[in-house]
């Protein structure tokens, strides 16, 4: 009988044997450092984003980081509780993600937990310099689809106290080869592997085309064919020495990232805010313009008899910010536009949502 797996949108409990990256990755509390978009090997499925293929930024969650100090300013934002290294190929930056490292470490203390990928079967002296600056795991992704090239450097990452896992797209065309691979698991250093469903997405839509895989249906952009793989994957791994755990695209999107921008939302909301249900940021705003804002902010508050913090000038939006609520109620007696904002709780603040609360009138 194959597995059967929740998919849903709130923060499913822990496996056992689960690796501590994808538990606190599931909670929403893991750092996401992409430290550079250098990569080769040019894999057909491949979801990165051209603004962020080869380039040598990087970024902290959504927000693009000229130094460490911003990195660690998204990282107290979120109230982390660990850090996923990730690209392009981290080790194809390898002083920067080791100096990553150290620098989260130095920061947040011993026990936040930092994970990294990595394609590279990379030589074995370096394993120990991640282990002493305390890198706590390290997934590898097999170029060949084999664990032979990797053995060496596993281990050596295992002898320096890093816990070692394999981490694959789900590939429906490569049942075989992942059967196999569950052996050659088995048999290695590694104490997890972890298959993520394949998603087609705008940046390799065409190669999967090629490949002929199409949607699963429904609102993901899930491939047909690689839950189901997963699953049975899943089942014959139960008596290997391993932990398999699957992901889905869906469980990604609306729990992993859903569950982040909660954490984000919760940890920066001004005291005129609410999160709401879909874990956006809504407040009510008055259109003004710079020159009048001194004077419209101070009538407003001692006409609606607002505290300090609870109303602010936006200069570059030329607004004035103020509680939802107090926005409905002067929508009724203002001739100049009221508006409900939505916003994503990142650092940017993406504005995705604009209502006129008094157009009708």
């Amino acid at each position: 009988m194959v597995t059967s797996l929740q998919m849903a949108t709130e923060i499913l409990p822990a496996e056992d044997g689960e690796a501590e990256g994808c538990v606190q990755c599931q909670r929403g509390s893991k750092l996401v450092l992409f430290v550079t978009g250098k990569c080769h090997w040019g894999c057909d499925y491949c979801p990165l984003s051209d603004n962020r293929k080869e380039s040598p930024d990087m970024f902290a969650n959504e927000r693009r980081c000229s130094d460490w100090s911003e990195v660690i300013e998204e990282g107290r934002a979120m109230r982390a509780t660990g850090t996923g290294i990730t690209g392009g190929d981290p080790m194809l930056d390898m002083e920067r993600s080791l100096e990553a490292v150290k620098q989260l470490k130095a920061a947040f203390g011993p026990e936040h937990h930092i994970h990294l990928y990595t394609s590279i079967p990379f030589a074995t002296i370096h394993a120990k310099d991640f282990g002493d600056a305390g890198l706590d795991e390290i997934r590898f992704h097999f170029l060949d689809g084999t664990v032979n090239k990797y053995l060496d450097v596993m281990q050596a990452c295992v002898d320096a106290g890093i816990q070692v896992g394999v981490e694959l797209p789900c590939e429906p065309d490569k049942e075989k080869q992942l059967f196999l691979l569950l052996d050659q698991i088995h048999a290695s250093p590694a104490s997890f592997l972890n298959l993520n469903e394949l998603e087609i997405t705008v940046g390799n839509q065409e190669n999967m085309d090629v490949r002929g895989f199409n949607l699963s249906g429904g609102i993901t952009a899930a491939a047909e064919g690689s839950a189901d793989l997963a699953l049975r994957l899943k089942d014959a791994a139960e008596p290997l020495n391993f932990h398999l755990k699957y992901c889905s695209a869906r469980y990604k999107d609306a729990g992993q990232l859903r569950a982040r921008f909660r954490r984000r939302g919760q940890a920066t909301l001004r005291p005129y805010e609410v999160l709401s249900n879909d874990d956006t940021i809504l407040f009510g705003a008055v259109p003004t313009l710079l020159a009048d804002a001194p004077d419209d902010v101070a009538e407003l508050k001692q006409e609606l008899g607002v505290a300090d913090g609870w109303i602010r000038y936006d200069a570059h939006h030329e607004r004035i910010e103020l509680p939802l609520s107090l926005a409905e109620e002067l929508a009724d007696l203002l001739e100049v536009p009221v508006y409900l904002v939505e916003v994503h709780p990142t650092h940017d603040r993406l504005e995705v949502g604009l209502v006129h609360l008094n157009e009708h009138r």
